[in-house]
């Protein structure tokens, strides 16, 4: 079993590992890679702490990994954000990620800090489940871009309303006069769409939330649509300013614009330790229900 752990370059602080085998008798010895890149200096000690917990475990550190190199499993050591970040950096390799929370909340992340001798236990002995969760590919006049979380329409600092015509499978829906528009996964319906009073959608629910940004009237709500939909979002105004948004990455379009949103040809896997899935997230994280 090949392994690797990956998280983003926000201290330019990486390092990789490579497991030689769980019984150094066995005759064939799994082989196993784990990179890892600590979010900040400040957590340093963290991911050291993970370093000897997996060398402990017969696991050796390598550096640098390049893809496709083949590995079974990327370990995330942050927060969501340090999450999303190797997500975009994985792409296609179809490599599970599993998320060790450094940060605040770490909503999608399995373990903690304190879970690094669990988690390294549940690599070993393979107790974990993996969730499939469905990318957005997000069509401009100029760009493709791609989210785990969600899509979004935002209006910049001092410009009017966004007046925002929605089609979802050629079929128009409504013009959403807001602040801006989100489209989000069942990803990222705990993020920024729950905040504006979107739905909470499960992993393999199979759908997409629509989400208006400070609706100019009550009438436009939250719609939930199949993920399988194509959803064009048109904004005709000439003087038209707004940000485009897909996860993390951020950017300006001016002038009439066309953006189109679909399931991508591709999916990510997120690791759960054993016991763990989506429902005891939502209880323990997001307090549901308490």
């Amino acid at each position: 079993m090949d392994v690797f752990c990956i998280t983003p370059l926000f201290s330019h602080f990486a390092e990789g590992v490579h497991y030689g085998g769980m019984n150094p008798t066995c005759a064939h010895g799994w082989q196993r890679h784990v990179a890892k890149q600590s979010r900040s200096a400040t957590f340093r000690r963290g991911p050291q702490v993970l370093r000897n917990a997996l060398q402990d475990s017969g696991i050796t550190i390598v550096d640098n990994w390049n893809p496709p190199q083949p590995v079974d499993i990327v370990i995330s050591v942050g927060g969501d954000g340090t999450l999303l970040s190797a997500v975009h950096k994985i792409g296609k390799c179809g490599i599970p990620v599993l998320g060790i929370n450094f940060g605040h909340l770490g909503f999608l992340t399995t373990a903690g800090r304190d879970d690094i001798q669990l988690l390294v236990d549940c690599l070993i002995n393979k107790h974990y489940s993996v969730e499939k969760r469905s990318i957005l590919q997000v069509n401009t006049d100029n760009q493709t871009l791609y989210a785990l979380n969600e899509v979004y329409l935002h209006r910049v600092e001092h410009s009017p309303l966004l007046h925002t015509q929605v089609e979802v499978d050629n079929f128009q829906v409504a013009t959403y006069s807001a602040d801006g528009l989100i489209v989000a996964t069942p990803t990222g319906s705990t993020a920024y769409s729950l905040s504006y009073g979107g739905p909470i959608l499960a992993p393999g629910s199979g759908s997409l939330v629509i989400t208006p940004i400070a609706a100019h009237t009550l009438t436009l709500r939250p719609l939930v649509v199949s993920d399988n939909s194509h959803i064009r979002l048109r904004n005709y105004e000439p003087d038209a300013l707004c940000t485009l948004g897909a996860d993390s990455f951020v950017t300006t379009i001016s002038g009439p614009q066309t953006v189109l949103v679909s399931k991508a040809d591709y999916d990510v896997s997120i690791i759960r330790l054993a016991n763990q899935n989506f429902y005891t997230a939502i209880r323990n994280k997001l307090m549901w229900g308490m």
